[in-house]
């Protein structure tokens, strides 16, 4: 094995602590380097669960080179570190004891997080170690196989382009704008991504799946689940050999929603969007042709992301918020008052009080009284509805407002103006994927694959570690009218800084 250590200085805030692990690449046949791998999975769902329908689960993939091991993980958790269950100890206890058990380097190990919002077990740093080191008991000889799904039914965009020229999102935190503001919404990556290995005999081993989608729908019945990409993995699992494991691997999923995420017409239900995950990951498995290969490479690096000044925004977004305390105005109507006008202006906006017969007569006599009484209710009606609109937009501004003042009291507090964050770059086979700790939105995914040269070049976010969202540089010039936007401690200059390692990544992976 090729090890490499060094250090590139780069003008401004970025260093690069760079480590290289490469498999044997010679002239040798490929027959004699093929892959060992090993999978497993353990249940880390919370043992006070109650009606689990999806459990959550910690899945492990273990690959062998002539001269390397990695270890792929993961996690139906929201995230690793950070936020959630999982705390920030998580990922150097979980490696520090591979390495101790097994010998593994921890640079070699990934761990992504699903994102769903169930609740693991608080246990789940030994069972995860457990499913690793039970993978790798399991190691035998196999073939490598990529290709891709595509699914589009779904999920949503979650961010709004208004006529005004602002964005804003789709949260439950807050209610949407009136339909006549709206002008657009953003883009959804389809595209699943799939690395399928498989056993010398022809049996699935495992399946790696990568797909851009926030897992938050949950369950009629509200308990604990591990939500959509639970659902689609055990689809998969269920219809390849048995033991097969399938490994959902979260992709740019910062701004992507179940689809209709605000339907009140119907239960909350994960299912049926896992479902229809699940099937299209395996119309993408029945394409794949597997063979022996000895592309096997991972490099692992951390670099330096500048911290956001947030000061100047949190000031703005305190006078915007006063600016609209103070445009409330008082109604003669309360909340009563404005659904009955409703109802009977909705129903017939020409005679909304009384049959049209009794506005034909007042007219014939020359009587206007219904009228007059009908435009002074409108004018009521209309000044209530605009203090609703207004109080619904503070609401939008202070939980935005909130994030804000807490990410920079974050940065303030930090002991340097940049954070550090890992960056992995991992080829087996013909499949190739970067990884990235945050909630990357799903712009920056579509431009990566869009300007790699290779077919197969895929993003998983939320991946050895968490740093909030990571909107795009335009994206953040929005700050304070979307979450992706205000749920991020990154200067928009981070994104540029990212994009030139993936580029350089990339190149290296051969």
């Amino acid at each position: 094995m090729a090890f490499m250590k060094n250090t590139i200085k780069i003008p401004h805030v970025v260093t690069f602590t760079v480590c290289l692990i490469f498999a044997a690449f010679g002239s040798s046949p490929i027959a004699q380097a093929a892959l060992r791998a090993g999978a497993a999975k353990v249940d880390i769902t919370h043992p006070d669960s109650k009606q689990v329908s999806s459990p959550l689960y910690s899945r492990a993939l273990v690959i062998q080179g002539e001269n390397t091991t990695i270890v792929l993980v993961s996690m139906d958790v929201v995230a690793i570190g950070g936020i959630g269950y999982i705390k920030n100890e998580f990922l150097p206890n979980v490696r520090r004891k591979v390495k101790e058990s097994l010998g593994i380097d921890g640079t070699s190990i990934l761990i992504n997080a699903s994102h769903c919002h169930g609740i693991p077990s608080p246990d789940s740093e030994s069972l995860t170690v457990q499913a690793i080191e039970a993978a790798y008991q399991n190691l035998e000889e196999v073939t490598v196989g990529v290709g891709s799904g595509s699914e589009d039914r779904i999920m949503e965009n979650r961010r709004m382009f208004l006529k005004s020229g602002r964005e804003i999102d789709v949260r439950h935190a807050y209610s949407l704008p009136p339909n006549k503001d709206i002008a657009g919404t953003g883009p959804i990556d389809p595209e699943i991504g799939i690395l399928l290995l498989r056993k010398l005999n022809g049996e699935t081993l495992a399946a790696v799946y990568n797909f851009a989608c926030h897992p938050i729908q949950g369950v009629p019945n509200g308990e604990n689940t591990a939500d959509i990409t639970g659902f689609s993995s055990q689809v998969i699992e269920d219809n390849l050999s048995p033991g097969t494991v399938a490994l959902f691997f979260q992709g740019c999923g910062g701004d992507i929603n179940p689809i209709s995420y605000k339907d009140i017409e119907h239960p909350r239900d994960a299912e049926p969007l896992g479902n229809l995950l699940g099937l299209s990951t395996l119309k993408g498995i029945r394409r794949i042709k597997t063979a022996a290969t000895n592309k096997f490479q991972l490099i692992h690096e951390t670099i330096e992301l500048p911290r956001a000044n947030l000061a100047p925004k949190i000031i703005e977004l305190q006078q915007t918020q006063q600016v609209l305390l103070k445009s409330l105005g008082g109604t003669t109507l309360n909340l009563r008052q404005f659904m009955q006008l409703t109802a009977k202006h909705n129903l017939d906006p020409d005679f909304p009080s009384y049959h049209a017969s009794r506005y034909l007569h007042d007219e014939s006599l020359g009587h206007s009284d219904l009228k007059n009484m009908d435009a002074s209710n409108r004018r009521n009606m209309n000044a209530y509805l605009r203090n609703v609109y207004t109080m619904e937009e503070l609401t939008r501004l202070g939980a935005n407002l909130r994030l804000l003042i807490m990410h920079q009291q974050q940065n303030l507090a930090a002991d340097k103006r940049t954070i550090t964050v890992e960056t992995i770059g991992l080829k087996i086979g013909d499949f190739e994927m970067v990884t990235f700790p945050g909630e990357l939105t799903v712009r920056i995914g579509l431009g990566i694959k869009e300007r790699s040269k290779h077919p197969h070049t895929f993003v998983a976010g939320y991946t050895n570690g968490y740093i909030y969202y990571a909107p795009t540089a335009k994206q953040l010039l929005n700050v304070g009218g979307a979450q992706e936007d205000s749920d991020c401690i990154l200067d928009p200059a981070w994104q540029a800084i990212f994009e030139k390692q993936v580029t350089s990544l990339l190149q290296r992976l051969r």
